[in-house]
């Protein structure tokens, strides 16, 4: 069972809005490119795999809310495509212009909220010594 680090209750608490119909897929993709970003952090977790310790409950939490307003921001594309195309339309929502994304098969493509909320948890940048 893939863990999930936020709630449908603290996305619409975050954004002001009810939460999405898909919040909880929404949620489980964020926390999935949260469990890729720290790949190499290293904090208690229980058998679950679930962090122990509040204050890494917390960022774990924070960080996986703003991924999902990230997505969500980006018109709901969390497949990578609007980072490797020059225009992208779902729906109403229609971005144009290239941007980089992520260029190699396992990088994931992090918000610049959510990277900040795990570099001052301490589990960016993850380096094992």
């Amino acid at each position: 069972m893939p863990r999930v680090y936020a709630t449908p209750e603290q996305l619409a608490e975050q954004t002001g809005q009810p939460a999405p119909d898909d919040a909880e897929r929404l949620l489980r993709r964020a926390s999935e490119d949260i469990d890729d970003a720290c790949r190499t952090a290293i904090y208690d977790t229980d058998a679950a795999g679930m962090p122990t310790d509040p204050a890494v409950v917390e960022a774990l939490a924070a960080a996986t809310v703003a991924q999902a307003e990230y997505v969500i921001g980006q018109g709901g594309d969390d497949t990578g495509a609007a980072g490797r195309w020059d225009s992208v339309s779902i729906g109403p929502v229609s971005m144009s212009g290239r941007r980089d994304g992520p260029t190699t098969p396992d990088a994931v493509d992090v918000g610049p909220r959510a990277l900040r909320a795990l570099t001052r948890a301490g589990l960016l940048p993850g380096v094992i010594w």
